[in-house]
């Protein structure tokens, strides 16, 4: 069971501390918020802290921050899951505001990359931390390690699409899985359906009210083109940020030519090396669409659009099924596909933690095919010997002398730089 529920203020201090350190993508997050709100406070018992992640795992968007919004719902209503799915997400996206404009003005930024060297570094260590710790959470039995496997092998050498494995492991859980669940007692559903239907109601007006009062004042903006893109996004990609780049990359640079493939990539740089979810490299590519059409102010309006389009469905999402988390978790069947989505969740954050490391590791990565088999190959010419020392570093600090995530994220930073000007 969960502890005591904390005041509104301490919850808010909890949230403003995770929203600031949450490097790392979804992986270190989630181990982030698990090792705060379950291992240190029990704001949330083991069950519920997966059950929710399952359930934030099934929708279109970064699960961690929805799952932030859902802990905070839990705890203090609508008030409470405003706060932590905001603070999840304001620090990370004034830092990419600052960085955004200084790529735009500068291009390239030395010092910047030089400083998120180490950052990477540690990252890679904290990701793989997370792996380790969720594992252990959610593997209970040889069929999860299976299911894990499988979804591994799926979606790094297979390339098959994040959603279908969901849905296949989902499906597993419920025809199998489920049969094996011991009976828990059900709990009855308490929230009127009345009350979902004007959750819906009001989110929706929230999100495409001032989008639809933009359309209205200015028909021939870009902006507008902007807005349906992102809301668009929001509502078909599953899987948080890495799913979203193929999606997104090919349409920007493609078909509307907002960036180039570079500026895309230096985009998801940025991303990995700030707070918050990965996905506000939809900032980035908003901004920049903006500068490059009307200058700077443009670019700040476009900017805000697409962080509007992004991440006010995620509230949609979670006060609307928020309620009913708990009730799923009681029927054997549900639950059982909500622990085999777990499971494979493991393989998806193994798959996305590779792939982080390849990228960090190596500047010269390629997509490698034979067949059905499609994965990442590095170029081992292009190994970046100070990553490598970052790396170890990181490792030493975090395996060995414990000295927790800022701190090794300042020492392996300050190492960055220093490296990176010998």
């Amino acid at each position: 069971m969960s502890g005591e529920i904390p005041s509104l203020r301490d919850a808010t201090n909890v949230w403003a501390k995770i929203g600031i350190l949450s490097f790392g993508g979804p992986a270190a997050q989630i181990a982030l918020m698990h090792k705060e709100i379950v291992e240190d406070r029990n704001w949330l018992s083991e069950s519920q802290f997966l059950n929710a992640l399952s359930f934030c795992m099934l929708l279109p968007g970064p699960e961690a921050m929805q799952l932030a919004t859902y802990a905070g719902w839990r705890m203090h209503g609508i008030k409470g899951g405003l706060i932590a799915g905001g603070l999840f997400v304001l620090p990370g996206a004034f830092i990419m505001a600052i960085l955004s404009v200084l790529y735009a003005v500068y291009g390239e930024v030395p010092l910047v990359s030089a400083l998120f060297l180490g950052v990477k570094a540690a990252v890679i260590v904290i990701v793989i931390e997370a792996l380790l710790r969720v594992s252990k959470k959610a593997l209970s039995g040889t069929g999860h390690w299976i299911i894990a496997a499988l979804a591994f092998i799926g979606i790094f050498l297979l390339a098959l699409p994040y959603p279908l494995i969901v849905f296949a492991a989902g499906l597993y859980g419920f025809f199998f899985s489920g049969l094996n669940n011991e009976h828990t007692e059900s709990i009855p559903i308490r929230h009127k359906f009345s009350r979902t239907v004007q959750t819906i109601t009001v989110w929706l007006a929230i999100w495409w009210g001032p989008l639809l009062a933009l359309r209205v004042i200015s028909p021939d903006s870009q902006l507008n083109e902007i807005a349906t893109f992102f809301s668009k996004l929001a509502v078909v990609t599953f899987g948080g940020a890495y799913a979203v780049l193929a999606y997104m990359g090919q349409d920007v640079v493609e078909n509307s030519a907002w960036l180039t493939a570079g500026q895309m990539m230096d985009g998801l740089g940025l991303a990995e090396t700030t707070p918050g979810p990965l996905i506000l490299v939809t900032q980035f590519v908003g901004f920049l669409a903006g500068y490059g059409q009307q200058g700077m102010a443009f670019a700040a309006l476009a900017a805000a659009v697409t962080l509007w389009a992004t991440f006010v469905p995620c509230f949609l999402w979670i006060f609307t099924g928020a309620p009913y988390i708990e009730w799923i978790s009681t029927q054997p069947r549900l639950k059982g596909a909500l622990n085999a989505i777990t499971a494979a969740v493991v393989g998806v954050i193994l798959n996305l933690s590779i792939w982080f490391a390849l990228h960090v590791f190596f500047t010269d990565v390629n997509v490698w095919s034979s067949g059905l088999i499609q994965t990442s190959v590095p170029n081992f010419a292009s190994l970046d010997w100070r990553v490598v020392i970052l790396t170890l570093m990181a490792a030493l600090i975090a395996f060995r002398l414990h000295l927790g995530i800022p701190t090794m994220l300042v020492i392996c930073s300050v190492a960055g730089l220093g490296l990176s000007f010998l």
